[in-house]
């Protein structure tokens, strides 16, 4: 009886995490502003910002798994939700930058909350629908970095703090329904001591020196995601310096963004990978990536924006077409390892971008917005994503001449 309201209460967790997390996208940018006094400076802060947020998130998520699998997960979860609320209170609040930076990292190492609410699902789900809850878990996810920086974006427009108290109110609401509804789901009996060496987020990435046959599709994801990640930190700095865009437009820019990667990974995604195949979907979809951040760099006007994230449709489908190859590729008694592995290494990715990107844009914020080379970081995403479509080809036709010379050697006579 106690499933389905916990269940629920869990997609609605990471539904209102994810909806606070991308309200403030649009405007934190405007916000660092005010308090930085240059776009130079501005651009730096935002980046610093960035990283101390997700390198808070990489570090802490396994931690507060070995928490909640040490004390349960209803105390660090609603632990969590209130922390991050009172971050999403405090960051309109501070007067410098220095007091800013603090409040994004204590926000950072909670948001790693997910981890939590994964294991929750775990617990609460039986083998058989296990998958589809962690479908709802991503579903929600999707549906919250869809409206978050839509709203985000139009909040902002009358006021850029009034996202973040917003943020604020629906994390408080959340921690008040956690409170009245939810229920440990960790008995006592299946807790464990906390080991600090599990708990150590670069342990999983020493399991990639260990898997067979996948090391260039390793760095294939590495290097599309930190392209991917770096045009995530710069986005709403670019459009501004480049458009002069606002919250409301870079708002609905993102929101375009999330609805087509919802439309092609929810809907599409089937159809792509019956019609082109997996290694097809990943070699367009890089080439279809690499032309996408160069026009991003080039576009002289808002439209060519939009123009480019919809006529990029098939870079959406990378990802899952690379993880599907990755998990046939790897050693069947290794699945758990291989996707671990690429996970860690995505978000080390998400850490690695600001300080590849946001200084790349700090460098040309001087110039006059029709300069083509204010558009640097997306070159730079441009050629990472060229390199991971050289070292795609270069896999693929070594694994078609490893095919052919089986076939071959099969077929000799005895």
């Amino acid at each position: 009886m106690q499933r389905s309201p916990a269940i629920t209460f869990i997609l609605v967790t990471v539904l209102l995490d994810v909806m606070g997390i991308g309200l403030l996208i649009p405007v934190l940018p405007s916000l660092v502003g005010q308090l930085a006094g240059s776009r130079e400076a501005q651009t730096y802060w935002y980046g610093v910002l960035m990283l101390a947020f997700g390198g808070a998130q990489f570090v802490c998520a396994p931690l507060l798994g070995a928490l909640s699998d040490h004390f349960g997960r209803r105390p660090v979860l609603l632990t969590a939700i209130a922390g991050l609320g009172t971050m999403f209170l405090l960051t309109p609040l501070v007067h410098t930058l220095p007091q800013l930076l603090a409040v994004r990292m204590f926000g950072g190492a909670l948001a790693a909350n997910f981890s939590v609410a994964n294991a929750y699902v775990a617990d609460v789900s039986s083998h058989e629908n296990r998958a589809k809850s962690f479908g709802k878990v991503g579903a929600a996810f999707g549906v919250g970095f869809i409206i978050g920086p839509m709203l985000g974006g139009l909040l902002g427009h009358v006021d850029i703090r009034l996202p973040f108290f917003v943020a604020a109110g629906l994390s408080f609401l959340n921690l008040l329904y956690g409170l009245f509804v939810l229920p440990e789901s960790l008995p006592r009996e299946r807790r464990k001591r906390i080991e600090l060496a599990r708990a150590n987020p670069l342990t999983s990435l020493y399991g990639l020196a260990r898997l067979k046959n996948v090391g260039v599709l390793v760095a294939v994801v590495a290097l599309t995601n930190l392209a991917q990640f770096i045009l995530h930190s710069v986005w709403v700095l670019y459009t501004t310096f480049r458009f002069d865009w606002g919250p409301r437009e870079s708002g609905l820019s993102l929101f375009v963004v999330g609805l087509m990667a919802a439309v092609v990974q929810g809907g599409l995604l089937g159809w792509l990978l019956r019609l082109l195949g997996e290694r097809r979907v990943v070699m367009w979809g890089l080439a279809s990536g690499t032309l996408a951040f160069a026009g991003y760099g080039l576009a002289t006007h808002g439209w060519m924006m939009y123009a480019i994230i919809v006529a990029n449709l098939l870079a959406f489908a990378v990802s899952a077409a690379l993880n599907a190859i990755v998990s046939k590729a790897a050693d069947p008694r290794e699945q758990g390892l291989a996707m671990g592995s690429v996970s860690s290494l995505n978000s080390l990715m998400a850490v690695a971008a600001p300080l590849a990107g946001t200084p790349l844009l700090a460098a040309v914020s001087h110039l006059p917005p029709q300069d083509w080379r204010i558009g640097a970081p997306f070159f730079l995403s441009a050629a990472l994503n060229l390199a991971a479509l050289a070292l795609a080809s270069m896999h693929f036709a070594r694994h078609r001449e490893r095919a052919v010379a089986h076939v071959v050697r099969t077929q000799e006579p005895l």
